[in-house]
């Protein structure tokens, strides 16, 4: 099936389903629980590299980063990254927000002079989104859906783009593990509505294998 089809519309989700769908989302998270601390053990050695290689280029920035986005119904949360830009890289933002190179909602820059040379590095390889397994464990995360947004984003999203928030949000998911950053806001909004309307566990573990693939392959981060 292709995924990429932008002929398939979802105007309005069958939100009833989706919450009857009460053995899909209670297996998916508990294999989201077990995924998440056993990714974090093994990765731990990982984390301890890219934490010095932080510290090594700017050793008074933090190592990690954290940030307010927006869960399912809404509701926030803090997602935690490893730093990739300077350290007073939110304050820079207000004077770049003019220039994104994704139309819509999302703030995306291909020559962002905010990020780092090991943030470049880490951001290529998605290695900077490996501390949101911690997200993942506590709850506010899966494995596998919509990004979170930004709080500034949601307050220009239509009622379609809304339909978004109506499942947990995911470290990963259908866009970010094919396109990427090829495409537009709302092609994004697209596939993530595909994702929500036929997701299942067959789905979820395709989108994980793809997403591995990326880290091994990138495609279009930045």
């Amino acid at each position: 099936m292709d995924y990429r089809d932008t002929n398939y519309q979802s105007s309005s989700l069958d939100q009833a389903r989706q919450r009857r769908r009460y053995l899909y989302r209670t297996s998916k998270r508990v294999f989201d629980m077990m995924m998440s601390l056993l990714g974090l053990l093994l990765l731990m050695p990982v984390f301890i590299v890219v934490a010095l290689l932080i510290k090594l280029e700017d050793p008074r920035g933090p190592v990690f980063y954290s940030q307010t986005r927006v869960g399912v119904n809404q509701r926030p949360f803090r997602m935690f990254k490893f730093r990739s830009m300077v350290a007073d890289a939110d304050h820079q933002l207000n004077q770049l927000l003019q220039r994104s190179d994704v139309a819509g909602a999302m703030f995306k820059m291909k020559q962002d002079l905010r990020i780092t040379k090991i943030g470049r590095v880490i951001r290529k390889y998605s290695v900077d989104e490996l501390p949101q397994l911690l997200n993942v464990l506590l709850g506010q995360m899966s494995l596998v859906g919509p990004r979170p947004p930004l709080p500034r984003e949601v307050a220009t999203y239509t009622s379609h783009d809304l339909q978004r928030l109506t499942v947990k949000p995911g470290c990963t998911g259908l866009w970010q593990a094919t396109v990427r950053n090829e495409v537009s806001f709302a092609e994004m909004v697209l596939l993530d509505l595909q994702y929500i309307a036929r997701r299942s566990f067959l789905l979820d573990l395709y989108v994980l294998l793809l997403t591995i693939r990326v880290f091994v392959k990138p495609n279009g981060a930045y």
